[in-house]
């Protein structure tokens, strides 16, 4: 589509081409330039605001020529310009951060140089390590997250609203999706439940806001929400037709719908060939499921011993100590308590709190006869299982799952496994997103075998090439 003499067709075509109105750091300046109605046009998390306002500048003290190509020339000398007369072309040039002044009586646009990208972070996120990819990661800038966010997606297709959250101390909320990929009717929903929100302070950021979102039951700790401070994993979940939701100060993404096998996609999966990444993600699954069942199994198998064959007897416990559930209960809190001393503990110390605690667990504790070598072992490989995925909350969720189970058996040996097994499919399946009717074992339900298998197996990308 081309631009044309009519100067408010113009105007409507280039505000519905990058969204005006719709996304919010879409930003206009009505101007008056040598007595001529004009409009500036950037994307403001784009833009260099110095550079725009020196432009802006000379456009007001600037008179009127007899083309746009003479007027850049002549008033656009801060920054290197060109003109356009290409609707889709001028779309394109304000998403990579340039700005477009549209004049009253001349045909084309005038496209300015203006762009800031953002950079790379000071460090890597913290908590979404890769071998391979990008190493650039959130801030708690809301303006520089929606940057990272627009630099790897350039398209007016892409949404972003923002709402304000809070009656005392209000804080702005970004809901990112795009149009024609996400579901219209779930993003109609959660932006109505995040219009309808009333609290004093989002003072846990993103924490809240999901609580505010998600009447969920307390004694259920399966996390609703993925997070990530990668632009690049969020971009990726954006073009598979997920919402992401930014939270200002905070240096994490909110990704939602989510299930429950969501939570076992790493960056890494997509980073390496799909052979690798696929047994990458096989691994995990099969690990981490395995860290719910294990403790159980081999404590069940210690009441029962007539229940293990001969072959496995060298499992059984090789020493007296305190009763095995106490050894069991023992170690999963001082695990906790080594988390909490690490989190608190500055890094130059991280290294020694690891080694006294590896002394006095594994070697003191055994020696002195408390503990069994076998309830260290096969708890440090569930400690060890739960870290092949990057939910926190989902370790824990598995946790109290487990634990609960254990004590199940405790009190009614056989029976106690098969009940804390359902009670475990009982959470999972009764555990929802965004809306109820979204549910967190698809694509077991409802059953999608083609999604699936994209879910447990990395599928190659498959590129669209022109025809010659």
């Amino acid at each position: 589509m081309k631009t044309s003499e009519n100067f408010s067709q113009n105007i409507a075509s280039v505000e519905e081409a990058i969204g005006y109105g719709v996304s919010y750091d879409v930003t206009r300046r009505e101007l008056e330039i040598g007595g001529k109605q004009a409009y500036y046009y950037y994307l403001f998390c784009l833009t260099n605001d110095q550079l725009a306002e020196r432009l802006v500048d000379g456009f007001l003290i600037a008179k009127i020529e007899e083309s746009a190509e003479q007027f850049a020339k002549n008033h656009a000398r801060v920054a290197s310009s060109k003109v356009s007369d290409d609707i889709s072309e001028i779309a394109k040039d304000v998403f990579m951060g340039d700005s477009v002044l549209i004049i009253d009586g001349y045909s084309k646009a005038i496209v300015c140089d203006t762009k800031s990208i953002p950079t790379r972070s000071l460090s890597e996120p913290e908590n979404d390590h890769v071998l391979r990819g990008p190493r650039e990661g959130f801030l708690e800038n809301l303006k520089e997250n929606t940057a990272l966010i627009r630099k790897n997606i350039k398209n007016n297709d892409l949404v972003m609203k923002r709402f304000s959250v809070g009656d005392f101390a209000p804080t702005a909320i970004q809901v990112c999706y795009i149009k024609g990929r996400a579901s219209e009717k779930l993003t109609r929903d959660l932006e109505r439940k995040i219009s309808e929100i009333k609290v004093d302070a989002l003072s846990m950021g993103q924490e809240s806001l999901a609580e505010c979102l998600i009447e969920s039951k307390w004694y259920n700790p399966f996390p609703r929400f993925r997070f990530t401070e990668r632009p690049d994993a969020a971009c990726a979940m954006l073009l598979e037709g997920s919402i992401i939701i930014l939270c200002d100060n905070s240096p994490m993404a909110m990704i939602l719908p989510s299930s429950l096998i969501d939570f076992l996609q790493e960056c890494d999966d997509f980073y390496f060939p799909p052979s690798i990444g696929s047994y990458f993600r096989i691994l995990r699954l099969t690990i981490f499921f395995t860290s719910l069942f294990l403790m159980p199994l081999w404590y069940l198998f210690v009441r029962n011993p007539e229940f293990l064959p001969k072959y496995l007897e060298f499992m059984m416990p090789s020493k007296e100590g305190l009763p095995i559930l106490a050894q069991i209960i023992f170690i999963e809190i001082v695990l906790d308590a080594i988390k909490l001393a690490s989190v608190n503990t500055p890094s130059m110390m991280n290294g020694s709190i690891g080694i006294v605690a590896g002394l006095i667990i594994g070697d003191f504790s055994v020696n002195a006869g408390w503990l069994s070598p076998e309830v260290i072992l096969y708890m440090a490989v569930v400690a060890i299982s739960n870290f092949t995925q990057p939910s926190f909350e989902l370790g824990y969720a598995f946790k109290f799952c487990r634990v609960v189970t254990i004590l199940l058996i405790r009190f009614l040996n056989v029976a106690g496994i098969i009940i804390g097994v359902g009670f475990t499919v009982f959470l999972i399946a009764h555990n929802h997103t965004v809306t109820k009717k979204t549910s967190y074992l698809y694509p077991v339900r409802p059953f999608s075998w083609k999604a699936l298998k994209r879910q447990i197996v990395r599928e190659k990308l498959s590129a669209k090439r022109k025809n010659k």
